[in-house]
């Protein structure tokens, strides 16, 4: 079945002034890459062709093939910065904008470090500093464990059994902080203590501090009990972009690198996959959503050991690989069935990308 999609087969050279806000490239600090940056407010954006990373041209088709069979909207990779692949299927375009379900998290861990780097808030405090006491149902004593970290971590202890609204009756104790890791929707209460400690709105923080600064589109949905961000596929590469560059964005460190490098390892010691609202891969062992058990071996088998990716329901992805120099999106409805963050469409879309990369 032939598709409908974009794939972008040519280079064009732009050459701008290293002053320039509409720079095209930058040499990071300590980063021997040239890594491109597209112009803010722009359509432009340099690509690459296959043929010229020494690509396998025959295996582009048939990841597009199944791209399409499982549903995907769009996807789209990036190599240093340039666009490598882009393609669209299924009815969507590229002006059009998708939910980036719990893919978004990590817009929130990005934020988090912002108003630390800015100093008005310190991650290792408890929420109760930033929220006030009672924001839970939890004995004071337990409410006064969980710290900024936990909510990030997702290891605050709270119930995640009772259902994804935050309010104050359905966050209740479960286990002391620090001790049982849960994927629940309480980390939203870190885009409340980002608003209260910086006496603005989440969304006003979010615009001025992160999408303005990077050329993102897009808006944040309530949606139910979920803050939810919708924005067009490149401005979720935008986004993955940012983060592969270590928090920089051409002249302009948006986050710390620091962060970044803390955000991305391991943030605790009971789900080795789970940075913070960072999954990731190489790791010994896994959990998932709405478990307590333990899987054994990689995340992502078929992934780069390095790779890391924010991961939303109906198969959202962002994956960041830094020793191929890739960030890769995708974007759609669910590929088999719902899932919440990793699914078995990880490790089988890897298993096509390899064939075309390897």
């Amino acid at each position: 079945m032939k598709i409908n999609f974009f794939y972008i087969v040519f280079c064009i050279c732009l050459v701008f002034s290293c002053s320039s806000d509409d720079s095209v490239a930058n040499n990071l600090p300590n980063d021997d890459n040239s890594i491109y940056f597209p112009p803010l407010n722009s359509e432009n954006w340099e690509t690459k062709t296959i043929e010229e990373l020494g690509w396998n041209v025959n295996e582009l088709q048939p990841l597009l093939d199944f791209l399409e069979e499982k549903n995907t909207k769009s996807f789209l990779i990036l190599h240093d910065g340039k666009i490598a692949i882009e393609a669209y299927m299924n009815g969507h375009a590229a002006n059009k904008l998708w939910y980036w379900a719990s893919a978004g998290k990590t817009l929130t861990t990005t934020l988090a470090g912002i108003a630390e780097n800015e100093g008005i808030i310190n991650s290792s405090n408890k929420v109760s500093d930033y929220l006030g006491t009672g924001w839970t149902s939890a004995p004071l004593d337990k409410e006064n464990l969980i710290t900024c970290k936990h909510l990030l971590s997702m290891n605050s202890g709270l119930d995640d059994s009772i259902g994804d609204n935050v309010s104050k009756e359905n966050l209740q104790y479960k286990a002391d902080a620090g001790t049982r890791w849960a994927y629940h929707n309480v980390y939203k209460k870190m885009q409340d203590v980002v608003a209260t400690a910086s006496n603005d709105t989440w969304k006003n923080y979010f615009d001025r501090n992160l999408k303005d600064k990077i050329g993102m589109n897009g808006s944040w949905v309530q949606n139910n009990d979920f803050n939810v961000y919708w924005s067009n596929t490149r401005s979720m590469a935008r986004f993955g972009l940012m983060i592969y560059a270590k928090g920089n964005w051409d002249t302009s460190q948006i986050v710390p690198e620091t962060f970044i490098d803390e955000a991305t390892k391991t943030s605790q010691n009971i789900n080795e996959s789970y940075g913070f609202l960072w999954w990731l891969n190489g790791k010994s062992s896994f959990h998932l959503p709405g478990s307590q058990l333990e899987f054994n071996g990689e995340l992502i088998p078929n992934a780069p050991s390095d790779t890391f990716a924010a991961l939303g329901k109906n198969d959202q992805k962002i994956y960041v690989v830094p020793s191929k120099k890739l960030v890769i999106v995708r974007m759609g409805n669910s590929a088999d069935g719902v899932s919440f963050a990793r699914s078995d469409f990880d490790n089988d879309l890897w298993a096509m990308i390899n064939n075309l990369i390897d």
